[in-house]
């Protein structure tokens, strides 16, 4: 009788999660048809690059106020931050971000950006391009707000929504954090963020319990040397000679001081030195990108370069105060690092509600990275960072047999599918909030 009853039981657990999984896809249908399809093209129509998102912030605030939050706008210059609390519950904070890139777009697309803007770096004008899908992410997050407002009867706690800036120039989360998002709407029990992935099929939600995306150093080399004469190079000191040593050096890092086994990445992108055929410079720069996807390679690749650096000037024969100089640039970045155990907490009530066959856990095989962690690193702040896919199935056939390729993040050619990524990036995120808050 007992086995009978847990049984019954059972049935009308599995009943109920397949009802609300059921109502919630309807329910994210009905508003993309009616409303979330619209407002995503209008975003998609107009990109703004990173810093100067005032219309794009403006529109959201609009968005998330007419949704029933409490809206503040300029957290961080143009970061918006928007509240929700009902009743007794964890505070839980979801992240979007939304600026676009210099990128002049060639999809070929009916609602393809003709938006122009001047850089706030150059001063030109350029034109913009939502090249990295953060159209879908702030759309999803509208969508977000929309159900969560309508299903107050379904869980308990304060709904943390942050709508960033700059993310492209890794900039926008810590402006954020310096300007007191923690003091002033309270420190998030739990952190949350999605990215919209072309390399993914359409729909998709995929989960990591590691790390979905690297950390990225901006670093640079002064070399400096004794100029001369090209026909008398004994007498100087060639800092294009030494650069070149220090460039080859600095491969052995990750071929034989990383483990096999450790992911990490050394790119000298900029070699710059020299006026003239025949002049031996006194200086040259080269310029690096560093990845990495925990903190102890970090500082293994990060202390290895102003070691190599260093002593390959000694090498050279320079002093001590003509030593090459590394600097670590502030725009910087740290490892995304999902927190395990809520990683396998969340897939499960993906699984559970999207379905088994639309939750997957493949690794990144790229070294991209974000400023995310800004968010939820001093004071650690229990996170996790999933990928929702965008790219129809039948682009990757098309791929495989030869038709043209996906195209990549950051190309003049990215496109996606709006349907489904707005409609699981809001699905996803639904879902999520549910199983943090459950009254």
């Amino acid at each position: 009788m007992m086995l009978r009853r847990c049984a019954i039981l059972t049935s009308l657990l599995v009943f109920t999660a397949a009802a609300h999984a059921n109502d919630l896809h309807d329910a994210v249908k009905k508003d993309y048809d009616a409303y979330l399809g619209n407002l995503f093209d209008h975003f998609h129509r107009n990109p703004e690059l990173s810093v100067v998102e005032f219309e794009t912030a403006a529109r959201m605030a609009k968005e998330l106020r007419d949704a029933g939050f409490e809206v503040t706008e300029k957290v961080g210059g143009t970061g918006v931050v928007a509240i929700m609390e009902n009743g007794d519950g964890p505070l839980v904070m979801m992240r979007a971000d939304m600026d676009g890139l210099p990128v002049e777009e060639k999809t070929g697309l009916a609602n393809a950006s003709k938006k122009q803007q001047q850089s706030p770096i150059t001063g030109d004008m350029v034109h913009t391009m939502h090249a990295c899908g953060h159209d879908v992410h702030i759309t999803s997050l509208v969508g977000t707000a929309r159900q969560m407002a309508a299903r107050k009867g379904e869980w308990s706690g304060t709904i943390m929504l942050v709508v960033q800036p700059a993310e492209e120039r890794v900039i926008g989360a810590k402006a954020m954090k310096a300007d007191g998002i923690w003091k002033r709407f309270g420190t998030p029990d739990y952190a949350l963020a999605f990215h919209v992935s072309s390399n993914t099929v359409a729909g998709q939600i995929n989960v990591s319990e590691g790390s979905p995306y690297a950390g990225a150093d901006t670093v640079d080399i002064v070399i400096h040397g004794v100029g001369t004469h090209g026909a008398h190079p004994h007498r100087g000191k060639d800092p294009i000679v030494l650069g070149a040593q220090i460039v080859l050096a600095l491969q052995t890092l990750v071929a034989r001081e990383l483990s096999p086994r450790d992911p990490g990445v050394v790119t000298v992108g900029s070699f710059h030195s020299g006026t003239k055929h025949n002049i031996i410079s006194d200086r040259a720069v080269l310029q690096l990108t560093v990845r990495n996807t925990s903190m102890e390679t970090r500082e293994l690749l990060l202390n290895g370069i102003k070691r190599i650096a260093e002593n390959m000037g000694r090498v050279a024969g320079l002093q001590k105060d003509m030593l090459p100089e590394v600097t670590v640039s502030q725009e910087s970045v740290p490892p995304t690092i999902n927190d395990a155990n809520l990683a396998r907490r969340l897939k499960k009530a993906w699984g559970g509600s999207l379905g088994e066959s639309r939750v997957i856990d493949i690794p990144t095989k790229g070294m991209g990275a974000e400023d995310f962690p800004y968010l939820t690193v001093e004071p650690a702040i229990t996170s996790v960072y999933w990928a929702v896919g965008g790219t129809p199935a039948e682009d990757f056939e098309l791929e495989k047999a030869g038709g043209p390729p996906v195209p990549s993040h950051h190309s003049p050619l990215f496109k996606i599918a709006p349907e489904p990524s707005v409609r699981a990036g809001v699905e996803s995120t639904v879902v999520a909030l549910m199983e943090l808050m459950q009254p």
